[in-house]
């Protein structure tokens, strides 16, 4: 096929951003783009290998967030184009430029996945804030306001994904007595009960 604009070849834009601030943005936006797609797999690997009692709310879970994440991501790539530019869609090259790692392949517990997407998370949540010190600073006031909506999203996600791994939750029914977690005088009840009912 013959090419009608190289990749890093400027088109020029409609809405009135110097070259040089989208020359700036749009590099920007480019790493975001390729870190939220590593992301995005990633969370499809999770989604689809997690397994254990909370299994269906993690794969859903999962699933909300890749979602997410598509629809991010695609807002970025659309932002790219408006400044001039080509977003990078090649894998390769993505993860070139990309400032998140995929993880390795095979299947890991449940809460290390977890741990590893709160990781990325921050580091995205981090960067994303970079970005937007930089839209300031370019007067991109359009790019900015776009990062910090993801970027509370972003933080919505990590902060979810701390829930998951708290030490306390419902799945303690699985791994203690029944006594260790009734209400005080509920166990002697439960004890006496089921004395009477060994003597009967």
């Amino acid at each position: 096929m013959k090419k009608v604009r190289e990749k890093n070849e400027y088109e020029g834009n409609p809405v009135g951003l110097s070259k040089d601030t989208a020359t700036a943005m749009a590099k920007e936006l480019d790493r975001h783009l390729a870190s939220f797609i590593v992301l995005y797999h990633q969370y499809h690997k999770h989604h689809w290998l997690v397994e254990g009692p909370q299994f269906r709310d993690l794969h859903l879970f999962f699933e909300e967030h890749y979602n997410e994440l598509h629809a991010q991501y695609d807002a970025i790539a659309e932002r790219l184009t408006v400044m001039g530019y080509c977003p990078t869609c090649h894998p390769a090259n993505q993860l070139k430029i990309a400032y998140l790692e995929h993880e390795e392949e095979g299947e890991f517990r449940i809460r290390e996945m977890l741990e590893k997407d709160m990781d990325d998370e921050k580091t995205i949540a981090v960067e994303l804030r970079k970005s937007i010190k930089k839209a300031l600073e370019h007067e991109d006031f359009a790019t900015k306001s776009l990062l910090e909506g993801i970027l509370l999203k972003t933080e919505d996600r990590c902060h979810h994904i701390e829930h998951f791994l708290g030490e306390d939750g419902l799945s303690i029914g699985l791994i203690a007595k029944p006594s260790d977690i009734m209400e005080d005088g509920e166990a002697e009840d439960a004890k006496a009960k089921a004395k009477k009912k060994a003597k009967a």
